[in-house]
């Protein structure tokens, strides 16, 4: 479903990816794993056109996205969950919703109900505005408006950055439930042990390159791994 092959994206002169290729599968979920700065959000950012790379290529349902601007990548059926949430603190949550279907045609109604049922703290909630939301509220929004386009490809960056344990627990249980039915997923993630338990296979970054990749399943038992991120 997405290929990346070759990838380079600079800030200026700063070299941010250095030549990394990663693949996502239909129906898998794919985790991508580093410290902070290793390229993992610059990433996600290249594949949904807010970043444009200097050399290689993104095939996404193998048509080269690469020089796509960002409206037809989303229309193309790619949804990007940024970090940081960056929903509309002004408008309400229903609001931010719609605008998560703004290129949809026809009726809504299934997936506003699919969203209640994920999250449904968001139904009781749809006329507060989103800037008053508690973080974890504003993640499930944020989570809740990428899947309004109904996405065949779901970028997460970091969708537990900042957030309780437990609340931690019922993102990465709703995760589980897209994966469960079929919702293909890329996955930046820097709760490196419920990335692991997620996801199918993980790619590991440093300083813009790729450095380890593999199942999951082999991957948690790898020392690399164990040593510099699970504290083992």
């Amino acid at each position: 479903m997405l290929e990346l092959n070759d990838l380079y994206v600079s800030y200026g002169s700063i070299r941010a990816l250095g030549g990394i290729s990663l693949r996502v599968e239909p129906g898998e979920l794919v985790a991508l794993i580093g410290s902070n700065g290793a390229g993992k959000s610059t990433t996600l950012k290249t594949i949904s056109g807010l970043l444009r790379p200097r050399q290689g290529r993104i095939i996404y349902q193998n048509r080269d996205i690469s020089r796509e601007p960002t409206d037809r990548i989303v229309g193309l059926g790619l949804s990007h969950c940024p970090e940081g949430r960056h929903i509309f603190g002004r408008l309400s949550v229903r609001e931010n919703l719609l605008l998560g279907a703004v290129r949809r045609k026809g009726v809504i109604a299934d997936d506003l109900d699919r969203i209640y049922t994920l999250f449904p703290r968001l139904k009781e909630r749809l006329a507060q505005a989103g800037g008053t939301l508690s973080g974890g509220e504003q993640q499930m929004l944020a989570i809740g408006r990428a899947l309004m386009s109904r996405p065949a490809l779901l970028l997460l960056d970091e969708p537990s950055l900042g957030l309780a344990p437990l609340m931690v627990e019922h993102i990465f249980g709703v995760i589980r439930e897209l994966k469960r039915t079929g919702t293909t997923m890329l996955l930046v993630e820097q709760n490196v042990h419920h990335a692991l338990d997620v996801a199918d296979r993980v790619y590991v970054m440093e300083t813009g390159r790729i450095t380890l990749e593999g199942p999951a399943a082999e991957l948690k038992h790898n020392p690399q791994i164990e040593q510099s991120y699970l504290g083992r």
